[in-house]
């Protein structure tokens, strides 16, 4: 018991110290799951409305402290991964993701597709703070250029980027998952956003839901793909307050089309996150989850999905 106890106490303090080392900076920081990349405490849909949310339910963004004692003692009590509210501290993050495993070989990873975007717009990126993820993949931070309030999107630089800015957070280092830590790979001090990358981010995009897929459609049958196209659009014109339902519906609906074959979970995914990204008003993450969960329930009660 004791031996266990001081690993649990020594795991604390490493996590810890991860926690305030954010603070130091300046950077507002929240509680994720022992292990895990999602938040701490409750969901919005389980709020009780008492306590820290008698006014209303506080998101991650809005429990997010840089108050040393609060950390020291949410720490203390708890192995948390530690969550940077990227938005309250000031922070631009650029998320270059690996290649999933059923892409197809020859597909651009986001450093490549990052790669391509400098190249196309005639620029480079400065060297600033930089972040490895367990998967291989980069966190690039920046600062938030004076005046400006970016929020966060998924897939507007390109195929497998995406950024952290308000609404949003990222997974600080010496976090860990059971896939691996999150390492400091450039502890520079992150560097302003250049203008010609936050001119991008803050141009109004065209409309993707048919784009997106383009590339991915060409072997699937018209009506696959008409449908997908069709549920994207349905999410991207969704108004406030009626996204979250609607996206998952979406979800639900396609995931017959992902049982039977019809479509690949990857292209399903890929869609309706561009379309929720298009107006967001809540964080990738949280529509990320939203279509997982809806993909999920209709998978499992599909009578015809794949055993294979």
């Amino acid at each position: 018991m004791t031996q266990t106890a001081d690993r649990a106490r020594g795991c604390n303090l490493v996590l810890l110290a991860a926690a305030l080392e954010p603070v130091r900076r300046g950077w507002h920081v929240f509680p994720l799951r022992p292990s895990d990349k999602r938040p701490a405490g409750h969901a919005e849909r389980r709020c009780p409305g008492t306590g820290r949310c008698a006014d209303g339910h506080r998101k991650p963004e809005q429990r997010a402290t840089t108050d040393p004692d609060l950390v020291t003692a949410a720490w203390a009590a708890q192995p948390y991964n530690v969550g940077i509210a990227t938005g309250p501290s000031g922070l631009l993050v650029v998320d270059l993701d690996v290649l999933k495993p059923e892409e197809q070989e020859g597909t651009p990873d986001g450093a490549q597709s990052l790669l391509a975007l400098c190249e196309r717009a005639g620029q480079t990126l400065p060297p600033t703070y930089q972040v490895r993820t367990p998967s291989g993949g980069q966190h690039l931070y920046f600062t938030q250029p004076d005046g400006t309030e970016l929020h966060s999107t998924a897939g507007r630089l390109g195929h497998h980027i995406d950024t952290r800015g308000w609404g949003g957070y990222v997974v600080a280092p010496g976090s860990t998952t059971p896939a691996g830590s999150y390492t400091v790979a450039d502890d520079r001090p992150p560097v302003v956003l250049p203008k010609w990358l936050s001119r991008t981010l803050t141009t109004r995009p065209r409309p993707q839901a048919h784009h997106a897929m383009a590339h991915s459609m060409k072997s699937r049958n018209g009506y696959s793909a008409a449908a997908l196209r069709g549920e994207a659009d349905n999410v991207a014109a969704a108004a406030d307050g009626t996204r979250n339902a609607v996206l998952l519906r979406a979800a639900r609906a396609m995931g017959r089309l992902v049982a039977s074959g019809d479509l690949t979970r990857a292209e399903v995914e890929e869609a309706l996150s561009r379309a929720a990204a298009g107006n967001a008003t809540q964080s990738q993450r949280y529509y990320d989850d939203v279509i997982a969960r809806g993909l999920d329930w209709s998978i499992a009660h599909n009578p015809q999905r794949r055993t294979a």
